[in-house]
């Protein structure tokens, strides 16, 4: 096998055992955008040497068929072409296995060329409705246990923390929607730990993977002057947004049956809402930090259909401008019925039940063919107790802000009130910015470079544990029944916009929506 030259003196870059990596769907646009550009840039750093990349789909492909396209997929994805040496060592770590989900010859064939491989990663980037016959598929064939497995291994709750021995693994990836309700995720869940304990299962959310995500936790428990201020006391109100200018993208089929509620905020938002609100970990094993998460979840007020009514919006788009563009409506766009009641924007008001939070409103929203891309987390602070200055008029615009920008601009900044000067108190606010880019010298790696590396590794912290999904999908659910009883169709808003108009009135008199 040859290795990266790179690596020599690279010693103190995490690195995985050698391991076996099998795609299944090798042939779709995952696959193509994000796993194989992944891939080829951890090891173009330096962050795995002694691997196979196993493509599994019903191509009649072989194994040159499958390099070329994967040259293809590498030569598309980025600006600049790959190192001909080092994609040539990386082509020769890519193989391919034709065959069916359904049927077990490509499972056996996975078996005879890979099976007594130490590590093994099992990545589900297929469509869900494949997911159970390949979950079953795998632990039919035996694969689904690490090669070192025996009868005196211990079983249980105590064998699912138990550490990988010799660096022999067996670990599975299961993309989102992880279902599409609480009894559906339920079902898959029950289906994954047929065939996988649960230490093995990686439910991958990839908007944890994002720098700006992970460092949530670091700006909150790794700092002593933010924390003191993080609860009711001190803060009015949170706002969460994530805004897209892009459509459904060739994806109204799928988008017919997600809409903008279970496909971002069910996961993404919420998963946000988590890392805000949590408590601190007793320490940073990935189960005590999953936990917190799982409380914040669970203490988030499922809604009644008469609240569901009063605390959420949700549009659909029609025709508008986007950069200088006229743009379809969501009604005329291919997949989507001419007469769809889906919704691709939603806003909604959040209480949790918990000491820290009792009293303050989490407003997220998210919508396509808006204004302006941005995702982004805001704290807005209470107004000083006694407006001393003769120019402190209650408003919005005084309310100190922090912002945690997680794309496109990636960083962090605390705007605050200062004097102007000249010979009166007259004051503007004024920004403390930060930003990854350029304090850093470096654009942050790609969010799935570093959650195949921590699956490799065996770090689940940026992972959905089991009753971490099922919870979302609680509070999910009870939105959706709301919305079904309701019976009214989504309020149109034009693209380019921010919104529909009731948005604005949902955050309530004397606060406001920070601007797309």
């Amino acid at each position: 096998m040859l290795e990266n030259p790179l690596m020599e003196g690279l010693s103190t870059i995490r690195q995985p055992s050698p391991f076996s990596l099998f795609i299944f769907g090798a042939s779709g646009d995952l696959t193509a955008r994000k796993l194989i550009p992944a891939l080829y840039a951890l090891f173009r750093g330096g962050h795995i040497r002694t691997f196979n990349i196993v493509g599994f789909a019903r191509r009649p492909w072989d194994d040159e068929g499958f390099r070329s396209r994967v040259r293809d997929m590498l030569e598309r994805s980025s600006d600049r072409s790959p190192s001909p040496q080092l994609l040539g060592e990386f082509l020769s770590r890519v193989f391919y296995v034709s065959g069916s989900f359904e049927a077990p010859e490509g499972y056996r064939q996975m078996a005879r060329r890979f099976g007594d491989d130490p590590g093994k990663l099992y990545y589900l980037a297929t469509p869900p409705g494949e997911y159970e016959t390949i979950i079953r598929a795998l632990g039919e064939a035996g694969l689904s246990e690490a090669p070192d497995r025996n009868a005196d291994a211990p079983s249980g709750p105590q064998e699912d923390r138990a550490p990988d021995r010799d660096g022999r693994f067996s670990r599975i990836i299961v993309e989102k929607p992880f279902g599409n309700s609480r009894d559906t995720a339920r079902r898959l869940n029950d289906c994954l730990s047929g065939a996988f304990r649960e230490r093995q299962i990686y439910r991958i959310d990839h908007y944890l993977g994002k720098e700006t995500v992970q460092n949530v936790m670091v700006l909150r428990f790794g700092n002593g002057v933010f924390e003191p201020f993080w609860n009711s006391r001190y803060v009015d109100h949170i706002q969460i947004t994530m805004a897209e200018t892009l459509g459904v993208e060739g994806r109204g089929g799928y988008y017919e049956k997600a809409g903008a509620l279970r496909d971002i905020v069910q996961n993404h938002l919420l998963q946000l809402v988590c890392l805000v609100a949590m408590e601190p970990p007793n320490d940073l094993d990935p189960d005590s930090i999953r936990t917190e998460k799982v409380k914040v979840l669970k203490s988030i007020k499922p809604l009644s259909p008469r609240q569901v009514a009063a605390d959420t919006v949700r549009g659909q788009y029609g025709t508008g401008i986007i950069e200088g563009q006229e743009v379809p409506a969501y009604r005329r766009e291919e997949g989507v019925d001419p007469a769809s009641g889906t919704e691709t924007f939603v806003a909604l008001r959040l209480s949790l039940d918990s000491w820290r939070w009792a009293g303050v409103p989490f407003f997220l929203r998210t919508g396509k063919r808006l204004s302006r891309r941005t995702t982004e987390i805001a704290v807005k602070f209470r107004l000083p107790p006694h407006l001393l200055f003769p120019a402190m008029e209650p408003g919005p615009a005084l309310a100190n802000t922090l912002v945690l920008r997680i794309q496109p601009d990636e960083g962090i900044s605390l705007n605050f009130n200062a004097k102007i000067p000249g010979f009166s108190l007259d004051m503007r606010p004024v920004n403390m910015d930060f930003s990854y880019g350029s304090s850093f010298g470096d654009d942050p790696a790609e969010a799935y470079e570093r959650l195949l590396l921590d699956a490799l590794l065996g770090d689940a912290t940026l992972y959905t544990r089991a009753d971490e999904a099922e919870a979302a999908w609680a509070f999910a659910d009870s939105v959706l029944a709301g919305w079904r009883e309701m019976k009214t169709p989504p309020e149109p808003y034009a693209a380019g916009s921010n919104g529909p108009d009731r948005a604005r009135a949902l955050i309530g008199e004397g606060r406001r929506w920070r601007k797309l």
